[in-house]
């Protein structure tokens, strides 16, 4: 990926978290089944949401809140726009059993909304698969059906779209990723048997692998769109 492009991503991230600094709420890292993750939590949270990061899922978080793993990945670098938007954020790790994060972020404040990205869907189906219900599914660039690519998907995990929530998808129509191509969704959508939508957009960077945070498929200069249409759904 071209350089700039870099300093784009991470200049974006950090305008994102002026939106909060200064606030009366900072990162804070929480033990979750033994499992760290990060909470950021307003004062009056209006609802919840558990982010699913991509790739390995391991965020690596610090003693104090901070993230040390995947922070270009598009739900880390947002995750204090959906703090400014009045959400409690939990973001979770790859370990973290996902029928306990819920119940944590329930007790602070429903509804509940698990949204994840590339691999963190598959990870999301995984734990609605063991058991975890939450309130709402956002699922972005998604391994979602036979056809996006992959035989490891939403559909194949959980067999069924009778234990699914209502659910979002929310995909680039250029994602170019071989594992979340566009002709996955509406197979999933269909399947879903009306307890999914799909909502597309376009534009935005497309620089370097097309599987990682620079392409179409991280949503690269799309960051205040996807996140305002995420947080909007619960």
């Amino acid at each position: 990926m071209k350089r700039h492009h870099w300093i784009g991503l991470l200049g974006a991230a950090a305008a994102l978290f002026g939106l909060v600094c200064g606030s009366a709420f900072a990162d804070e890292t929480v033990s979750i089944g033994g499992s760290r993750a990060v909470l950021i939590k307003p004062k009056a949270p209006r609802a919840s949401v558990i982010l699913l990061p991509g790739g390995s899922g391991a965020i690596n978080a610090g003693d104090n809140g901070e993230i040390n793993g995947l922070k270009l990945n598009q739900l880390v670098r947002t995750r204090h726009a959906y703090a400014a938007r009045g959400l409690a954020v939990l973001v979770v790790d790859a370990g973290t059993d996902l029928n306990s994060a819920v119940q944590y972020m329930a007790a602070i404040k429903r509804p509940v909304t698990v949204i994840g990205t590339s691999r963190g869907t598959i990870r999301a189906a995984e734990g609605i698969a063991r058991g975890a219900r939450p309130d709402a599914l956002v699922l972005t660039s998604g391994f979602l059906s036979a056809e996006s690519g992959s035989g490891q998907n939403v559909m194949s995990i959980l067999g069924s779209p009778s234990s699914l929530p209502r659910t979002l998808v929310i995909h680039h129509s250029q994602d170019s990723c071989r594992a979340t191509l566009p002709a996955g969704v509406e197979p999933f959508v269909k399947w879903s048997a009306g307890r999914a939508r799909a909502v597309w957009v376009s534009g935005g960077l497309n620089e370097g692998d097309p599987c990682q945070a620079g392409g179409h498929h991280g949503f690269n200069g799309l960051d205040g769109q996807v996140v305002g249409i995420a947080a909007g759904f619960h």
